[in-house]
């Protein structure tokens, strides 16, 4: 199809394509971006069947380069990046530098110029953000000191990104004097940048402020999107500098509002999904018979990729201050390259500086290390093993001082939390005060880095993905708590949970009623559904407001639950710890009591009123002037106006609310 529908067809297509081979790589335990590269090359010129209209498809891969920019740049964070700087900034420097050589080096093995050679060097330098992500958070090293580095690390190699990006047009122009351009490129960059931070960073942050205050949601996601394409298109159009830079710097701009987490909510499915087309517009870009001819060069610059990074990485531990096992990490991760090479490699081709066919071979070298890279992780324990077995070697390697390992080594009692929206932080909270640890698995990583400035233990990833589940401790835990609101994350992690921990309590959230026996079979031990539990709440306060007593009121809402989870709930009964809870519980009220001008226990000490001894009701808090008092003890002496806190069952607490209050002490 071509002519007025082309730009749809090949949307069209691109979606179904990127749908279909994303679905069979994730069946196939692979990254997605391998899918979408399939799928570009499905549609491509160089294979039967429907062909794409290749430039508007660059063109739309260009507003995917922006998203993933802007992204970029509004996760960017300096305070991450400085704290591993004697690691990460030294070592990106140096594996970047080995690393384009060694591929300048085989591009003039080839016969390929010089500039080509460099552009192959730098397309091989830079790893994906993606992939990394990826392989940490699957073996639950994203919070560790191993995977700050090694995130850290990416950061700086994603800022040489861009540098490479403003500078290659200069490099592509040839011509005059070399060292004037580039430093007539660098001004620009400098003007722009610091326009963007002095400027930009006040005026956008109010902007985006004033259009929350409008509450429409709509308004909000419109300007988000206008300051990331606007913002990249005029950093082109009035800097000469590339839109990739102006897309990392409006997000960082925006990064630094205070309402930046809601930017990068809506941010996200523009992100993603200009990033499929990306992704796809790059395969339609591989020539399966060039790289056929060419599988020896895709072989030895796989190799390079996959091998050569991480023997450079390895190396490189006995110059930098970093523990040997730090290095290892760091090297199983950065073997691969990935959307930032792909970056790189266009804009050589679009600058002359590279042709398709060499491009393609970077192409497929990329698709290599992506597919490998997991079997990288897999050898972080022998080749640790095989270090050791060299002593001096180990020794250097770790003169920076062994890093400690990730806290889920060794958690044990604790509680899972399964997502920390509004529904997951209302139960974190009252484990905190409860002083019982948790710990939440949370797929934002935003969310994910301050619930850790909290000192909160998070692990990052996304739980429906088993790998993750085996690195928070299952076997070891006392529950399982799942928040989140969709059905098929719930009945994922459910399944996985279960088959982990057969024995561990899952209490897990249902979004409507038909979900309920489904879990239930699933592994779920207790299934919540959130609109029955909420009408039965306003039916507490409803019968309090008729007058009914406290003691009467649990066993309405008990009937009420069991006739509504009726034929879904286990026939035996349960499980007996969990049961024994709550048996244990049942009953127990709590109910706060004034302290009026009259009262006999005004003056009076915990001890010397004697509640607990007299009616079998416990003191747990008084409420005075506006602070809690929790726990008092025996000395607390009662004073006019206390708000007396206290648990017990009804006739208890009837009984010492009239003593607190009586005429007669």
């Amino acid at each position: 199809m071509h002519g007025e529908f082309a730009l749809f067809a090949t949307i069209t297509m691109a979606v179904l394509t990127a749908f279909i081979f994303g679905f069979i790589a994730r069946k196939l335990r692979l990254p997605s971006l391998v899918g979408y590269l399939v799928a570009g090359l499905v549609i491509s010129p160089f294979t039967p069947g429907f062909v794409g209209d290749a430039d508007a498809a660059a063109q739309l891969a260009e507003i995917g380069v922006i998203f993933m920019m802007f992204g970029v740049g509004l996760h960017f964070s300096l305070k991450d990046l400085w704290s591993v700087r004697g690691i990460a900034i030294p070592g990106a420097v140096l594996q970047t530098t080995l690393s384009t050589l060694a591929g300048l080096a085989l591009g003039r093995l080839w016969g390929w110029s010089s500039v080509a050679g460099l552009v192959l060097g730098l397309s091989l330098s830079v790893a994906s953000t993606v992939v990394l992500l990826r392989g940490l958070t699957d073996r639950g090293l994203v919070s560790t000191p191993h995977g700050r580095v090694a995130i850290g690390w990416l950061v700086f190699e994603d800022l040489a990104t861009i540098v490479i990006l403003v500078l290659m047009p200069v490099l592509a122009a040839g011509g005059g004097n070399p060292l004037l351009s580039v430093g007539a490129a660098l001004l620009k960059t400098a003007v722009f940048v610091a326009i963007m931070l002095l400027v930009g960073t006040r005026v956008m942050s109010w902007l985006l402020t004033q259009i929350a205050y409008t509450r429409s949601r709509e308004l909000f996601i419109l300007a988000v999107v206008a300051l990331a394409l606007g913002t990249a298109f005029a950093a082109f159009e009035l800097f000469g500098v590339s839109l990739a830079l102006g897309a990392f710097l409006a997000g960082v701009v925006v990064g630094e509002s205070d309402i930046h987490q809601q930017v990068g909510a809506e941010v996200v499915p523009f992100r993603d999904f200009f990033s499929v087309l990306f992704f796809v517009s790059v395969g339609m870009l591989v020539d399966p018979a060039v790289v056929a001819a060419n599988i020896g060069k895709v072989a030895i610059l796989s190799l390079l990729v996959v091998v050569g990074k991480a023997i450079i990485t390895l190396l490189l531990g006995l110059v930098l201050p970093s523990s040997a096992r730090t290095m290892i990490v760091v090297a199983a991760g950065l073997s691969q390259i990935g959307e930032f090479s792909f970056i790189v490699g266009q804009a050589g081709v679009a600058l002359g500086l590279l042709d398709r066919d060499q491009y393609g071979l970077i192409l497929a070298a990329a698709v290599v290390s992506i597919v490998v890279n997991p079997l990288m992780f897999n050898l972080i324990p022998a080749t640790e093993r095989a270090l050791r077995r060299v002593p001096w070697l180990w020794r250097r390697m770790e003169r920076g001082g062994p890093t400690p390992e990730p806290f889920t080594d060794h958690i044990e009692g604790h509680v899972v939390i399964v997502g920390y929206g509004r529904v997951g932080s209302h139960i974190g909270g009252v484990l905190e005060r409860l002083g019982l640890p948790f710990l939440v698995v949370e797929q934002n990583m935003i969310h994910a880095n301050e619930l850790q400035r909290r000192g909160i233990k998070t692990m990052f990833g996304d739980a429906s993905n088993s790998e993750i589940l085996l690195h928070v401790g299952l076997e070891d835990a006392r529950a399982l708590v799942v928040t989140a609101p969709n059905e098929t994350t719930v009945e994922l992690i459910v399944t996985a949970a279960h088959a982990i921990a057969p024995q561990l309590p899952i209490i897990a959230r249902a979004a409507t009623a038909d979900r309920l026996p489904h879990l239930y079979h699933l592994g779920a031990r207790h299934v919540i559904n959130p609109e029955l539990e909420g009408g039965l709440e306003i039916l507490r306060h409803t019968l309090l407001a008729l007058g009914h007593a406290t003691s009467r009121i649990q066993p309405y809402m008990d009937a009420v639950r069991t006739e509504s989870y009726e034929g879904i709930l286990p026939e035996e009964g349960g499980y007996p710890v969990l049961d024994q809870l709550l048996m244990a519980t049942r009953g127990v009220e709590i109910a706060w009591e004034l302290l009026n001008p009259g009262s006999p226990v005004i003056g009076r000490t915990l001890a010397e009123a004697a509640i607990r001894s007299r009616v079998g009701a416990s003191v747990v808090a008084v409420l005075r002037g506006g602070e809690v008092i929790t726990n008092p003890g025996p000395s607390l002496i009662f004073q006019e106006n206390d708000l007396v806190g206290m648990i017990g069952n009804g006739a208890q607490l009837a009984e010492a609310c009239f003593l607190l209050n009586s005429p007669v002490g």
